[in-house]
């Protein structure tokens, strides 16, 4: 998969099939598009093209509102990756900013869509509004086709969850640690990819546990406190093993790995982290004089697990 910073990069696509979007979680609605997409793009013998953007478009335009407290089901990383694995030929990352929201529907199809893109066919999904104030919607895609010579497609309603509101529903599901609703909608385990360091803790335990930095990027949406059955993915290597979340006084994340297969082969390494179901929840951890014994519960729980 190619990737594109900004459409200053973007160019010499062969009949480019194109789709537009935030793609926050690249869940089950936006792989319904990303599917019609492949298949459009066989049958013009062409390549698909996905725009999406950095940051997300309600961090710029509502930062004192809706997007003040925003969390992001995938960092861009995380969104690249999952894009790549449902077989998206290239993506541009379009920087998004106060500047760029003020690109009307028509400018926006004039100048990227067909200027830069050459797009040959436009697929968006059911509902979907572009341009300065969302003024442009379907029917005016579908004009602005005519007009500069390509095909435009929507997704209809009953194959594809409105991305707002699915993507809401993944956020509430994960806020509330139900992580199998949450991998249900994703059609995907929910993840995290990070960097995995030496330090050891909880030792008093009788579990050893790596430290993963937890601040690779701010708007990443994190499940609550407690204890999760994951398996932990690095290069070659695939373990099963027990993820602590905790939370101090000052409210600083940490979240702590217990590989259950080595784990000297990830000390410093770049892992994926993908979790299967909420063992625990933040009292259990907060319960030191038995916290032995509930990590060892959790232990037996996630090796009887069937993943």
């Amino acid at each position: 998969m190619r990737v594109f910073k900004g459409f200053s990069e973007a160019g010499n696509f062969i009949n480019p099939v194109v789709t537009t979007g935030s793609f926050d979680g690249v869940h089950i609605g936006h792989k319904a598009i990303i599917n019609r997409l492949k298949k459009l793009a066989e049958q013009y013998k062409g390549e698909t093209v996905l725009i999406t953007f950095h940051p997300h478009p309600r961090k710029i335009l509502y930062p004192d509102t809706e997007g003040k407290n925003l969390r992001l089901i995938t960092t861009l990383e995380e969104k690249l990756y999952l894009l790549e694995k449902a077989g998206v030929d290239n993506v541009i990352v379009a920087g998004f900013t106060t500047e760029f929201a003020k690109t009307t529907s028509e400018q926006f199809v004039k100048d990227y869509l067909k200027g830069i893109i050459g797009a040959r066919v436009v697929v968006v999904g059911f509902n979907h509004h572009f341009g300065w104030r969302k003024k442009g919607d379907f029917n005016y895609l579908l004009g602005l086709a005519k007009k500069y010579g390509f095909d435009a497609e929507e997704i209809p309603e009953k194959e594809i969850q409105h991305e707002t509101v699915s993507s809401t529903r993944i956020r509430n599901a994960l806020s509330e640690g139900y992580i199998q609703r949450a991998n249900a909608y994703l059609d995907d385990y929910f993840m995290i990819i990070s960097e995995v360091t030496s330090t050891d803790a909880l030792n008093h335990t009788g579990f050893s546990f790596l430290e993963v930095n937890s601040h690779h990027e701010e708007d990443k949406l994190l499940p609550p406190c407690g204890i999760y059955a994951i398996s932990a993915i690095c290069k070659d290597i695939t373990t099963r093993g027990m993820l602590l979340i905790t939370c101090d006084n000052d409210l600083k994340i940490r979240i702590l790995l217990h590989p259950f297969g080595e784990k000297k082969n990830i000390e410093h390494q770049k892992i994926r982290i993908l979790f299967h179901k909420r063992i625990a929840d933040e009292s259990c951890l907060k319960e030191n004089k038995s916290l032995k014994k509930i990590l060892n519960r959790a232990f037996e729980e996630i090796n009887e697990l069937i993943f």
